[in-house]
């Protein structure tokens, strides 16, 4: 059981010599990098307009800054292991401002619907930069973040897994149709080396990826689900404890429903609202998560999940105060990350080769040997 609970204290790897063993060793970018950064530019259009579209959503501004004492900044996780870049601003004011970097814009987004005074079936997205300084820097993870950061109004009947399922393949018909875009600007793209990809997802449960892999901790269970049963899929779930006594990976109690019941299957009672989109990257022949979404707690849901973690102190917070008194609307939201995507849909071996960020020597030292041209 060790390895299981080992699996969930981060995202990534932990050594540089891992990294070296999972990095291609014959890699060889399929775009140069000036039309790597055309590509770049024109997915990202593309998705920002079709997104747009689709969920009836309107690209707005986003705090880079948050103050401390507001609740709004995103703590990714459970156990605070995972906290902000913070700092005193305000030159010339007696008590300074304790102002945060985001992490994400998870809970600023919900109160900008009302903001904003988007209407049921209405919402926003935004082009957010976030600083998550405790990630271990690998292929997949930088400390600089970019992620279409998206929120919409919902009714309390949409509050179930179908609709849930709607929205997440109206987004994966975005994302493939960026893919395919991409394929028409720049041909050497669709490349035999490999396959396609996936038009439909698989909408699969924690609950049962744990039934199909017991033995498996978590992220190796993802790696062999992708595999074997198919290269693109929505795992429903994510924060509840499943049946072998661990959550399937550690969420953040106050922003996505993880409580909620919602499937019954042979007896067995299912658990969540929310999931990631996960695929298989034939560059780095491992999972790959692109976007992490869900119907976002009620006061109910806040108030179970928030005890469930030992943090009912956050319910004096302004963010969670207005939950708890109905004055921002429902909603489901979630983010897509941008340079994750970037990476899959032009196929390049290291986010390095779409953003600019700050990567350790060790790290650039071997993807210079191994011909990826790391941008900065």
């Amino acid at each position: 059981m060790a390895k299981k609970s080992d699996d969930l204290a981060g995202p990534g790897i932990s050594t540089y010599e891992e990294v070296e063993k999972i990095l291609p060793h014959d890699y060889k970018a399929l775009l140069n990098p000036m039309n790597t950064m055309k590509a770049v530019f024109a997915v990202k259009n593309y998705i920002e307009e079709n997104l747009s579209k689709e969920l009836n959503i309107q690209m707005v501004q986003v705090p880079l800054i948050v103050d401390k004492n507001s609740g709004l900044n995103d703590y990714l996780d459970r156990d605070g292991s995972r906290t902000p870049v913070g700092f005193p601003c305000g030159l010339g004011l007696e008590n300074r401002i304790q102002a945060e970097v985001v992490q994400a814009a998870t809970k600023w987004k919900r109160m900008a619907l009302k903001q904003f005074g988007c209407k049921v079936g209405e919402g926003i997205c935004t082009d957010m930069r976030a600083v998550r300084k405790d990630y271990f820097l690998d292929h997949d993870h930088s400390a600089y973040v970019d992620q279409w950061d998206w929120e919409r109004v919902i009714t309390e009947k949409e509050r179930n897994l179908d609709f849930l399922k709607d929205i997440v393949k109206k987004i994966w018909k975005v994302i493939y149709g960026a893919g395919k875009m991409a394929q028409e600007m720049f041909p050497s793209l669709k490349n035999d080396q490999y396959p396609d990809f996936p038009k439909e997802l698989e909408f699969l449960h924690a609950e049962e990826i744990l039934e199909m892999y017991p033995d498996l901790p978590r992220k190796a269970r993802e790696t062999r689900v992708i595999q074997e049963k198919a290269p693109a899929i929505f795992i429903i779930g994510i924060g509840q404890i499943l049946k072998d006594g661990y959550p399937h990976e550690m969420r953040a109690a106050d922003y996505d429903d993880w409580i909620t019941k919602t499937i019954t299957k042979n007896g067995e009672q299912y658990y969540g609202l929310n999931g990631d989109i996960l695929v298989w990257n034939p560059v780095t022949k491992r999972r790959h998560e692109l976007s992490s979404m869900g119907i976002r707690v009620t006061k109910e849901s806040l108030k179970l999940q928030l005890k469930m973690s030992g943090q009912e102190d956050f319910l004096k917070l302004p963010y969670h105060q207005a939950i708890l008194n109905d004055e921002i609307p429902l909603s489901i939201g979630g983010g897509i990350g941008q340079s994750r995507t970037f990476m899959y849909l032009l196929r390049t071996a290291h986010l390095g080769e779409v953003t600019v960020s700050v990567w350790p020597k060790e790290l650039k030292d071997i993807c210079r040997k191994k011909n990826i041209h790391v941008l900065g």
